[in-house]
């Protein structure tokens, strides 16, 4: 018998990377993030596991949102290799045909990480490894695994990176009858002014 199966993605709150278009180190979310995070502390406490990447603002945002979180290393964030700190409009300025060859093959990955296929094949083993889990369980991760999950259960090309936005503490909801993904909802996180629940 199949269990369903319930996904809850939330990506982390903004840091000063995500402020400057730049790729991550490991910096922590900005004053503001932690606190607009712990407005929704006690709103997405009931699931039955709790898993974050091993991040700093992942494993901020878990903790502000009040969730004792596992940490997952396969909900990683994308290794942007001798890129990380960088912005992204640096590297186009100072070697631009590897920035367009980044941006446009999936399979390149001239800052010596993790290439856009070798993100999509970690996130989908770990989604079909997790297909029949039952429950629910929410991961704190980043918007670019967050994107590889959504292309995966869509079955979409690799080209559609560019065409999902995942905004800094919102959430993206996926489902499974033991057998597929479905894309259930993906939305900003209600603002706990409204007293909504999620």
């Amino acid at each position: 018998m199949t269990k369903a199966t319930r996904l809850t993605f939330v990506c982390h709150g903004a840091t000063s990377a995500t402020h400057a278009g730049a790729f991550p180190l490991d910096e922590a979310l900005t004053p503001g993030e932690t606190q607009r995070a712990a407005g929704f502390a006690g709103q997405l406490r009931h699931a039955h596991h709790f898993l974050t990447s091993p991040a700093l603002r992942a494993r901020q945002t878990a903790e502000a949102l009040g969730l004792e979180a596992t940490v997952d290393a396969a909900m990683a964030d994308m290794d942007y290799g001798r890129w990380a700190g960088r912005s992204l409009t640096d590297i186009h300025a100072s070697d631009p045909d590897n920035a367009g060859n980044w941006m446009n093959d999936p399979d390149s990955a001239p800052h010596g990480g993790e290439s856009f296929n070798d993100l999509l094949r970690r996130i989908s083993g770990w989604m079909e490894a997790h297909l029949d889990d039952g429950g629910h369980t929410i991961v704190v991760s980043h918007a670019l695994v967050i994107r590889a999950a959504i292309l995966y259960t869509l079955q979409a090309p690799v080209s559609a990176f560019w065409r999902v936005d995942v905004e800094p503490l919102s959430f993206t909801e996926l489902r499974s009858d033991g057998r597929r993904w479905m894309l259930r909802a993906c939305a900003n996180l209600p603002s706990p002014i409204e007293g909504n629940t999620t």
